[in-house]
């Protein structure tokens, strides 16, 4: 290995680049090695991997099982809200309750709700009949113990000028019946069994009354229609593989029936498939269960995968005809396992970060943690499966047998005295003429048409501006989403769109939206109730809430009955044995915590429940109240918890999502840095991260524009979308800072023939098959699908579009390539000089 200096280099940029060189050569060795080893040893390498599968594949099948438990998987894990629900139950246990009001309940627990809806222009009021009729059948129903809330009216509207505001007409009812289960498995059975006839019953009676409109929804309703989203994508899946394999096998296809390679692109997909059922063999065997978020894991898997395939085929593709197969798949794993095995471990580097215990979202780390799992076994299976596959290829390539019917292919002269069609299916493409091609492989029709085409249109001087103007209007949308990205999201983001509970969440967020939900107060310290300035600050932390306080209408009770009680003794004595005895009040004995220490009775710990006012952005503003309280309870004298039981899922739940992908994208910027002076060159690097970011931040504002909410899905899908841009625009820059052409231009022409056709091709076969995603109705398939297209297309608009377009205008230079050239043909002119002076009567054999 020789390493000139050039003038006026450093000494230090000369060991950095001989550094490079070695670490570059020692992988492409170590590769070469294995290219070798597999060669040579194809049956082992193709038993092993159909062991592991066919042993991990039907553990899967004997342990397979479902999460059961929704709030594990999509409630951030560390919650300030556990802990406070932990403290509420604690105070105020909810088999003490013996009220009838619905905000006693503390924790969901076992439940049953039903809105019903008016026709257009009528009022529910004028419908009791019907409301009770509905309300009888329920309370008839066998197995449990109810306690029944009308609680709230929706679409109200008042009476004109009405100072006590008078309902004059509501469109819809919502009624809530809650199960007194306690914790017991055996009433929590009794619970779900009468949900389950509840749910009947609502849609027996909705064929009743035609004229309402009945949305039931029961506890178990989220969780059952999360799990719809995996029975709904089971055929859907299938047909996805279906059409990649089409997709793969014909983009592997040529005329040349001897060169053509169908059966390896088909080989390739399959090969990926039996990697993910070996890896979801671990999952199940290591007692993992099964959630809908995971099935986005073949997509992903598969995208990374078919890389490696088609990369793998174009490596075979570059390689010499005349050397023997054992040595063109050496060649092969040399020229392209060195980029494939880097890429790989930033999909591991990345998804491992996803499974730290920084990750707040359960579901985001199984999923993580799974996708580690494919990752690996996906790069073993690659070059030892998929490997294997291309040695028996090769060898039939050698042997001269055809690609499809594994017959030998007749001789030319045998040829022209057959059929046109049996020239047509048996000719090699390759006819021994002085006018054949030295390279047949370029006769495929994607490489042909980016050489022939493609290349010279991008680099045009003339379409250049335009690329220019399409960046710039790429990256304005961008940027306008990135700056509209939502706080948080839905839970029903996660459900079957066509499902009972999305019915029931649309018509609760349209007529019910009005009011949060109701905030339990806790005040868990004793508090001087009778003193006048804790009196204000209670009304002052209340207020701009509707509140339901014992100590608003205990004041009031002491106003009206003209009863001073400004002390401790007199508070507490009127308390217990006038106010909580008569029967209005009584409901409030459950609200205060009383001790006793000798003659003398203490509160200990109270609660109130607030309401507050809220618009059409329900969510978010029960976020903002709950951010507003919290700090409250530091800064005040009087110490309190807020709670309701939607706080475990919305409690920093922006924060929670968007916290693995920072983490993911911090770890690739991290390695990409602390390799800029190992890798191949340090532009490469430069470039690569560039071009990352620029997808990435497409990606996030694109998908906002597209009313993709920030939740679990969206948030593996900006993980993985990391990864998917290095897996394609790694090779591309890296073979374009390398080259050695005079020019930029013929540099990235160069890059493009090498690389496009296995960009294309797996980019193309991605896209393809998420077109069934579009016919599940699931919220949660819809969302992937709207990621990964993003995902792909922002990705190949980069590599075929802008890239090739923005390299010819900023470094690497290659005008040092030029100086080289011209170097050397200047030296040989003046060798040839002085041979020709030397020798005056032997010019002509010169």
């Amino acid at each position: 290995m020789c390493f000139l200096r050039r003038p006026g280099a450093p000494a230090s940029w000369i060991w950095w680049r001989m550094l490079r060189q070695v670490l570059r050569r020692g992988l492409q060795s170590f590769c070469h090695r294995l290219g070798l080893c597999v060669s040579r040893h194809p049956v082992f390498f193709l038993t092993v991997p159909a062991v592991l599968t066919i042993t991990f594949g039907l553990s899967a099948l004997n342990r397979f099982q479902t999460e059961g438990d929704l709030e594990r998987l999509v409630a951030p894990s560390h919650s300030l809200a556990k802990i406070e629900r932990s403290l509420a139950s604690s105070l105020f246990p909810l088999d003490q309750s013996k009220s009838q009001l619905y905000s006693d309940l503390h924790t969901p627990g076992r439940y049953g709700r039903v809105i019903l809806l008016s026709s257009p222009g009528d009022n529910i009021l004028l419908q009791a009949e019907g409301i009770l009729q509905t309300h009888r059948a329920v309370m008839e129903m066998k197995d449990g113990r109810s306690s029944f809330i009308g609680h709230q009216l929706g679409g109200v509207v008042e009476v004109p000028n009405s100072k006590d505001q008078r309902v004059k007409s509501a469109r819809a009812i919502q009624i809530t019946y809650y199960l007194q289960t306690y914790g017991s498995a055996t009433q929590d059975l009794i619970g779900e069994k009468w949900e389950n006839e509840f749910c009947k019953l609502m849609r027996k009676l909705q064929d009743e009354h035609q004229d309402l409109q009945l949305y039931s929804l029961a506890s178990f309703s989220l969780w059952r229609d999360f799990h719809k989203t995996s029975i709904l994508t089971r055929s859907k899946v299938l047909v996805s593989l279906v059409l990649i394999l089409t997709t793969a096998t014909l983009s592997s296809s040529m005329k040349d029936c001897l060169r053509s390679k169908p059966f390896l692109g088909l080989l390739g997909v399959l090969t990926v498939c039996i990697s993910i059922a070996t890896a979801a063999g671990i999952f199940f065997i290591t007692d993992g269960k099964y959630n809908s978020t995971l099935l986005g894991i073949p997509f992903f898997a598969m995208g990374h995968g078919t890389k490696g395939v088609f990369e793998l085929l174009s490596g075979w593709r570059r390689t010499k005809e005349n050397l023997p197969f054992k040595d063109r798949v050496a060649d092969a794993y040399s020229d392209v396992m060195v980029t494939y095995t880097m890429t790989s471990s930033l999909y591991f580097i990345t998804f491992g970060m996803g499974a730290s215990p920084f990750t707040n979202i359960e579901a985001v780390k199984i999923f993580c943690q799974n996708m580690c799992v494919s990752i690996l076994l996906n790069y073993f299976y690659i070059f030892s499966f998929f490997g294997s596959c291309l040695v028996f290829a090769g060898q039939l390539e050698q042997n001269r047998y055809h690609s499809i019917f594994c017959c030998k292919i007749p001789s030319a002269e045998y040829l022209d005295r057959k059929p046109v069609w049996f020239q047509t299916v048996m000719s090699d493409g390759h006819q021994q003429t002085t006018h054949h091609e030295t390279n047949p492989y370029q006769h495929h029709f994607i490489q042909h048409f980016l050489r022939e085409h493609y290349n010279e249109w991008i680099t045009n001087i003339y379409v250049k501006p335009f690329v220019v103007i399409l960046y710039l209007i790429y990256a304005s949308f961008s940027f306008m989403g990135c700056l509209q990205i939502s706080d948080g999201a839905s839970i029903i983001n996660l459900l079957a769109s066509d499902s009972p509970s999305v019915s029931y969440a649309m018509v609760q967020q349209k007529y019910f939206s009005n009011y949060s939900p109701v905030i339990g107060f806790y005040v868990y310290e004793p508090l001087e109730y009778w003193n006048s300035s804790v009196q204000e600050d209670l009304q002052r932390l209340c207020s701009g809430f509707t509140a339901v306080s014992w100590v608003e209408q205990y004041y009031q009770f002491l106003k009206t009955s003209n009863i001073s009680a400004n002390n401790k003794t007199d508070f507490i004595s009127v308390l217990q044995s006038s106010f909580l005895k008569k029967p209005e009040f009584q409901h409030f004995r459950n609200d205060i915590i009383f001790s006793r220490a000798g003659d003398e009775n203490n509160i200990i710990a109270s609660r109130l429940y607030l309401v507050a006012r809220t618009n059409r952005d329900h969510q978010k503003e029960v976020i903002e109240v709950l951010d507003k309280l919290r700090p409250l309870s530091l800064s005040k004298s009087i110490r309190f918890i807020v709670f309701n039981p939607s706080f475990v899922f919305t409690d920093h739940y922006s924060l929670s999502v968007t916290v693995p992908v920072l983490i993911a994208g911090f770890g690739v910027l991290l390695v990409l840095i602390l390799t800029f002076f190992l890798v191949i060159h340090p532009l490469g690097n430069f470039w690569l991260i560039l071009s990352v970011t620029s997808i990435e931040l497409g990606v996030l504002g694109l998908m906002t524009l597209w009313n993709v909410d920030m939740d679990c899905i969206s948030i593996l899908c900006l993980i993985y979308t990391l990864n998917f841009a290095i897996d394609h625009c790694a090779p591309l820059l890296y073979t374009f800072v390398l080259a050695t052409e005079h020019t930029r231009t013929q540099c990235i022409k160069s890059s493009l023939q090498e690389h496009g056709t296995a960009i294309l091709q797996n980019i193309t076969s991605f896209l393809i098959g998420l077109l069934p995603l579009l016919f599940v109705p699931s919220n949660l398939t819809f969302t992937l699908f709207k990621c990964l297209l993003l995902t792909g297309g922002c990705t190949l608009l980069h590599c075929f579009v802008i890239l090739p377009v923005f390299l010819t205008f900023f470094p690497p230079s290659k005008k040092h390539h030029k100086k080289k050239k011209r170097a050397k043909r200047k030296e040989r002119e003046e060798i040839e000089c002085i041979e020709i002076q030397e020798n005056p009567d032997h010019v002509t054999t010169v």
